[in-house]
């Protein structure tokens, strides 16, 4: 395996919207419709109230093919303007949104760390069902990217 095929490597992507931050922002924290750009996420439901905030929980739904999943994903930073991240403790992966003023537009850097390692339930179902640990990270980059280029046609529409 390469260094660049490793399934606990970072994944990355980054554009470049015709936005302020703010209308970015805006339009990234409706985690209502986050599934409209990922790939991958079906839904995304508060699991307490309060809104988007540091420590809220939110169920997530995936589907990939045939197969559905459900995860459990905990704010863990919220800068407006700036920056959003969860974690999924189902997986072991850690979610990050960066937003930076460039110009008249907004560089956005959605990257997907993994502080620790992916646990082994993450493990199990992308070797049993995903295609392979490996193969599903390198899917996992590719839908991030379709992740952003749809995020920056809504806030540019």
């Amino acid at each position: 395996m390469t260094a660049s095929h490793e399934p606990d490597r970072e994944l990355r992507a980054e554009t470049t919207i015709r936005a302020t931050p703010a209308q970015v922002w805006a339009t990234l924290t409706d985690l209502a419709r986050m599934p409209e750009w990922s790939p991958e996420l079906v839904k995304m439901v508060p699991l307490k109230g309060g809104g988007l905030r540091e420590r809220q929980w939110y169920a997530g739904i995936n589907r990939r093919k045939y197969v559905v999943w459900p995860t459990r994903n905990v704010v863990v930073a919220v800068e407006p303007e700036r920056s959003l991240v969860w974690d999924t403790p189902t997986s072991g992966a850690r979610w990050v949104y960066e937003l930076e003023q460039d110009g008249d537009a907004t560089r956005v850097v959605h990257r997907r760390p993994v502080p620790k390692a992916l646990t082994l339930g993450s493990r199990l179902v992308a070797s049993l069902a995903l295609g392979g640990i490996p193969e599903h990270a390198d899917e996992l980059e590719a839908g991030m990217a379709t992740t952003l280029d749809r995020l920056k046609a809504a806030v540019e529409a």
